[in-house]
């Protein structure tokens, strides 16, 4: 039997370490950060972070939207940040069972620009992609982050929340919106503006948990610089009490 040519071995080295690092580079990054206190430094739109921290890329109830994207560190923020997005999930797993969330960009580890985003600066933005149910069935089904559709962001949803075989759960939204509150609270933080499609404010505040979020958190009412329908965007700040 002819031996395998060497460069054909080492290519599928190479394929095979890029595998492993693809699917657990991340978490392995992770392991080696220092246990310091992150800092952020000015705002989402013109900031920078010091010793950013990178949220898990998955637990019992979510993952990231690209593990490619988490290996590059698109997924960093605050460690209070970080700490609270974790912290949320835990809740959901007895207010929301049965769902994988799926949170999406955040920033780098050092902050800075951020492309395509213009915020995501200094560590405390999280974009959060929409929990979803099939339109046939009514069941929760994992968010659709496919390569071919950016990721996600490049879903488009209509007036009603609809995209293709997949429907928003408005109410899974505004639980997920009282756990992050509640869990930035316990980190010394506070919710300080979400972002969503306006024209899903109305479908989001008429569920019986969103119907409480309208005087307790800020959403913003205008359109963004683009369409928020596959995720929802959310800034955190300072708690001043």
């Amino acid at each position: 039997m002819r031996k395998a040519p060497k460069f054909l071995i080492v290519v599928v080295v190479l394929v095979v370490l890029a595998i492993a690092a693809i699917q657990w580079g991340n978490d392995g990054v992770r392991a080696l950060e220092n246990d310091r206190p992150s800092r952020s430094i000015g705002t989402a739109s013109n900031g920078r972070l010091e010793n950013g921290k990178r949220i898990p890329t998955s637990g019992r109830n979510f993952v990231a939207y690209s593990r490619l994207g988490a290996l590059l560190g698109r997924n960093s923020v605050n460690s209070s940040v970080r700490d609270a997005v974790v912290e949320a999930y835990g809740t959901l797993e007895d207010s929301a069972p049965g769902w994988l969330f799926t949170y999406g960009e955040t920033g780098w580890p050092n902050g800075g620009k951020f492309r395509p985003h213009r915020s995501h600066q200094n560590g405390m933005s999280v974009d959060f992609m929409v929990p979803l149910r099939s339109v046939t069935s009514g069941r929760p089904v994992e968010f659709p982050a496919s390569i071919f559709k950016t990721f996600g962001y490049g879903l488009d949803f209509d007036q009603l929340g609809v995209c293709a075989s997949y429907k928003i759960d408005f109410e899974i939204i505004a639980r997920h919106l009282v756990a992050l509150d509640e869990a930035s609270r316990h980190h010394g933080l506070t919710i300080t503006k979400v972002i969503l499609a306006p024209e899903y404010l109305p479908l989001l505040w008429a569920t019986p948990t969103g119907a409480r979020l309208r005087r307790k958190l800020l959403f913003m009412e205008k359109p963004a610089w683009v369409r928020h329908d596959e995720h929802y965007h959310v800034d955190f700040g300072v708690h001043a009490g």
